[in-house]
């Protein structure tokens, strides 16, 4: 495991700060590709239906990305926290935009259509949640919120995981079936989730093989 992370080349501080700009124009460069095929009519006959879908989909890979880091981090040694904030506010903007696409281009701002929609559709209810839920986590995604907020801000952002899982049903739900693609989200989704429940022996187990090793030396 030590190995995977000695593998790849540490990038000097000096660039951390570029390489999250850089993430935040990578990770928006999708929206932008499905923006100019929906207008050129590269999305086929129903070009609102597929933006809005594969701006979902970026969601939830975005949400899934911000989960990866912390066992990454524990498992292989590979430290990339510093791109947490950066995947999570993408995964943000994502689920705003796919929001902004149903509402405005879809049901082109009819709000009775919309709250018909939420209080009826089931899909709808949870991904207008998790929506809701991931606005406190944007807004306080700053260093002041954190200095602020202290263990507080912790307790806050572990609501991700139910918007992790919420997402995931959201997308069942609106797909209506369980092909690969859900599933494979799904079942990422699931394990990232899992993965906090034993992380703590986890760790304890790692420290307890290290402390022997080191006394042998």
């Amino acid at each position: 495991m030590a190995s995977i992370s000695a593998a790849i080349p540490a990038l000097p501080r000096k660039y951390h700060a570029a390489s999250i700009w850089a993430l935040y124009v990578i990770g928006l460069c999708p929206a932008a590709w499905y923006f100019y095929q929906a207008a050129t009519g590269g999305l086929g006959f129903n070009p609102v239906k597929e933006f809005e879908h594969l701006l979902g989909i970026w969601a939830l890979r975005l949400i899934i990305a911000t989960l990866a880091i912390t066992p990454l981090r524990d498992l292989f040694g590979i430290n990339w926290v510093r791109y947490r904030r950066a995947l999570g506010l993408l995964a943000f903007y994502y689920v705003l935009m796919h929001f902004s696409v149903y509402l405005l281009l879809d049901l082109q701002l009819n709000f009775a259509a919309v709250g018909g929609d939420i209080a009826r559709r089931p899909y709808i209810t949870i991904g207008f949640a998790a929506l809701l839920c991931l606005i406190p986590l944007a807004v306080t995604s700053n260093n002041w919120s954190i200095r602020k907020m202290g263990q507080g801000w912790i307790r806050l952002h572990k609501v991700v995981y139910l918007i992790a899982i919420g997402g995931a049903i959201h997308y069942v739900l609106a797909v209506k079936s369980v092909t690969s693609g859900p599933f494979a989200h799904i079942a990422l989704i699931g394990i990232l989730v899992a993965y906090r429940l034993f992380r703590r022996p986890l760790l304890n187990w790692k420290r307890g093989r290290r402390q022997p090793a080191q006394l042998a030396r």
